[in-house]
């Protein structure tokens, strides 16, 4: 049986589905409130835009979590008639839960979208997504809703339904269910964490959308640069792999750990989320090849830092980087190093990541650092999550820890990577991208 750690995992998971859906004319279409934390991971493989589309449930008046039908924006009305005749709801029963959903309805929906209007989805591919398929009421719904704007197309997309449901759904032109177990109980099974998603993390990830799309249409260019770049840092020569959006509102400089380089393919696969997300990244080797060699360069914490600093000052002294939000993503060693210099340059840095890291490395700079920083360490890495909780402790500015359930020190388990890097994305995207706009304050 498939089962997602949650949704944002099974938002990964399902893209992977959908690749051959991307094209200009594609818009996502988020179910409120859990279908939004999918599609967000949807939108971002695909380059799309992201909306919701306005839908509510309509329970039994005697069993709430039975859906006897759904209502959607645009005045759309779904019933489920067998259930009705087997409930023997009355129609002024029926009328008057509708009544009270459709006015929960128009409130959701004004609070999501805080004053922007609904996409438009004339002659468009609109992909419905949502956490899982029921009796598929709501989705049925939003198909409806998305028919009555014009949508061209209309694809339906989940995580997991049941196989029956996804045969006999006809309102969609195509239904795609990541997974379709056999037997099936209920959506909520299927994920480790189904907690119920929030108004915040819905308004979160429409703002993110909405901003993305912005910057894209503002320059549609796909890339200012990407490629090798060189610097010096008191006189010795640094390499790095700079990978920039234009414009560029915010940067993520990758610190990694001893034995590893700016090739590492964990920490590109971080770096390629974060520029998916509109962030620029910069992976850097802060020591040469020779000095690599050499353990007592490997934890000179202090000098990696200076020289993490040196990168901070090179991407300022740039024209394209002058404003944007810097944060620092550190990995192993790395992790203390990045810590250090945030505590050095408080208002150069917004945001500090650690995963799988050795934050305990920073030690008496732990209690100076004003950054918010998340930790991110493996459930079956007692050592490094014991140092890390640790330093937790210590860190006065904003931070938080997550363990990635079943991730080791590499995060080489299956899903463990991704999970990790989705957390990191996030958080960058919180505190650098609501930034970016404004700019650094100096």
């Amino acid at each position: 049986m498939e089962v997602y750690s949650d949704r944002r995992e099974a938002g990964r998971v399902l893209a992977q589905r959908l690749g051959f859906l991307r094209g200009p004319d594609v818009v996502v279409l988020g179910l409120p409130r859990g279908g939004v934390p999918i599609a967000a991971e949807v939108a971002i493989a695909l380059h799309a835009p992201l909306d919701v589309i306005g839908v509510r449930k309509l329970g039994l008046p005697f069993q709430p979590e039975l859906a006897m039908g759904a209502i959607g924006e645009e005045g759309v009305t779904v019933r489920e008639e067998q259930v009705l005749a087997a409930a023997r709801v009355s129609p002024s029963e029926f009328a008057t839960v509708e009544r009270a959903e459709r006015q929960a309805l128009n409130a959701a929906v004004a609070r999501f979208r805080r004053g922007r209007s609904p996409l438009v989805l004339t002659g468009k591919v609109a992909v419905i997504v949502d956490d899982g398929l029921a009796t598929g009421s709501t989705a049925r719904a939003a198909c409806h809703v998305a028919r009555q704007r014009g949508a061209a197309t209309i694809v339906v997309a989940v995580p997991v339904a049941p196989a029956e449901v996804v045969a006999s759904f006809s309102e969609a032109d195509q239904v795609i269910a990541a997974a379709t177990p056999e037997p099936f109980s209920a959506v909520g099974y299927h994920y480790r964490d189904f907690r119920p998603t929030s108004d915040e993390e819905v308004v979160t990830a429409l703002d993110a959308a909405a901003r993305r799309v912005r910057l894209a249409t503002e320059d549609p260019t796909p890339a200012d640069f990407d490629g090798e770049i060189t610097f010096s840092a008191d006189g010795v020569e640094l390499a790095g792999h700079l990978h920039l959006p234009e414009p560029t509102r915010a940067v993520v400089i990758f610190a990694h750990g001893s034995g590893s380089s700016r090739w590492s393919p964990r920490n590109r696969y971080v770096a390629e989320l974060l520029y998916e997300a509109g962030m620029g990244t910069l992976l850097m080797d802060l020591l040469t090849p020779a000095e690599e060699r050499n353990r007592d360069f490997v934890f000179d914490i202090e000098l990696l830092a200076q020289r993490l600093v040196a990168a901070t000052h090179w991407l300022r002294a740039r024209p394209g980087t002058v404003s944007a939000a810097i944060g620092y993503f550190g990995a192993s060693t790395g992790a203390g190093a990045a810590l250090v210099a945030a505590a050095e340059v408080p208002g150069e840095v917004s945001a500090v990541v650690s995963r799988g890291g050795r934050p305990d490395l920073a030690r008496d700079h732990l209690e100076q650092v004003r950054t918010p920083t998340l930790l991110i360490v493996g459930g079956h890495d007692p050592d490094v999550l014991a140092l890390n909780r640790q330093a937790l402790a210590r860190i006065t500015a904003p931070s938080r820890l997550a363990v990635v359930p079943g991730a080791t020190h590499l995060f080489e388990e299956p899903g463990t990577l991704a999970e990790a890097a989705g957390l990191a994305r996030d958080f960058f995207a919180l505190h650098l991208l609501s930034r970016g706009d404004a700019g650094v304050e100096r």
